[in-house]
């Protein structure tokens, strides 16, 4: 029997952290399944879904306690993931950078039932007037989704916010 973990990884940012990492998880027999990794302000930040036999989740988890002093790894058991059923969707919204961008936007999407699956986002210098922008990528599910109604709602936001909008599915 296999267990299913979840692993969150976070800690000052540098080269081989990955490396270190993944060798713990082969050294037991794990199978690095999925992860979304980034660098964030010197920071190293991490999720990873690993299966490994029942029998050495315990010996992997303490391995992964030895990492670097300095990172932090929790490690959640969880389901084997299933295919997700309902409506995908994409976003792309870029506009003048101000608080509350995510706020709003996720509250019309939690009000239409939709999960955010991913979200990435940045600031950075527009290339003209040197003012900061705002983007935010987002993927979301939901069991049923009016594409024109979350358009015409995000079209609303953003004539509040001057943000522009793109929705794909």
């Amino acid at each position: 029997m296999r267990d299913t973990l979840v692993l969150t990884i976070i800690g000052a940012d540098k080269a081989g952290l990955v490396e270190s990492l993944a060798a713990k998880i082969a050294a037991v027999g794990g199978n690095w399944e999925e992860a979304k990794m980034a660098r964030l302000a010197g920071q190293f930040a991490g999720v990873c879904l690993v299966t490994v036999d029942t029998a050495r989740s315990d010996e992997l988890v303490r391995s992964l306690r030895t990492l670097e002093p300095s990172l932090q790894v929790t490690v959640r058991p969880t389901a084997a993931p299933t295919k997700p059923s309902g409506v995908h969707c994409k976003l792309e919204i870029t506009g003048n950078d101000r608080p509350g961008i995510v706020r709003d936007i996720s509250k019309i999407l939690n009000e239409r039932g939709a999960n955010i699956e991913e979200l990435e986002s940045e600031v950075g210098s527009a290339p003209m007037s040197g003012d900061q922008m705002f983007t935010v990528r987002i993927e979301l599910r939901a069991p049923s989704l009016d594409l024109a109604d979350l358009r015409s709602r995000l079209e609303a936001l953003a004539g509040e916010l001057m943000v522009d909008i793109a929705v794909s599915a």
